[in-house]
């Protein structure tokens, strides 16, 4: 089974086990990693917002301009910035590493 890695806030890195198709948002959730996802993954909201380790982030598929939207409302937003739920595990992303930011943005 494909892995990944979060980076918590503490610094604490975490391999999870990432089952393929599930989105980042899930994997955490998954895994008892603290992501909030208030919308529960339907993009609209920053809470799954995650920093994408930079060797990784060339490797993923654009983000839409929805999510680039969404994306302006993040708490410590970062070049290699992300939503969770919208990144799925795949194959090709077998090993990702992602951090948490230092905090959470929820305008709701």
């Amino acid at each position: 089974m494909p892995k990944m890695t979060f980076i918590e806030r503490d610094g604490t890195r975490r391999e999870v086990e990432a089952p393929l198709g599930l989105s980042v948002l899930e994997i955490a959730h998954r895994h008892d990693i603290d992501i909030e996802g208030a919308c529960e993954g339907s993009l609209a909201c920053s809470t799954c917002h995650v920093i994408v380790d930079a060797a990784w982030f060339e490797k993923l598929e654009q983000p839409t301009e929805d999510e680039e939207d969404m994306l302006d409302l993040a708490f410590d937003l970062q070049e290699t910035s992300r939503l969770g739920c919208q990144l799925i595990m795949s194959d090709e992303l077998d090993g990702l590493v992602v951090k948490l930011p230092a905090g959470t943005r929820n305008a709701s």
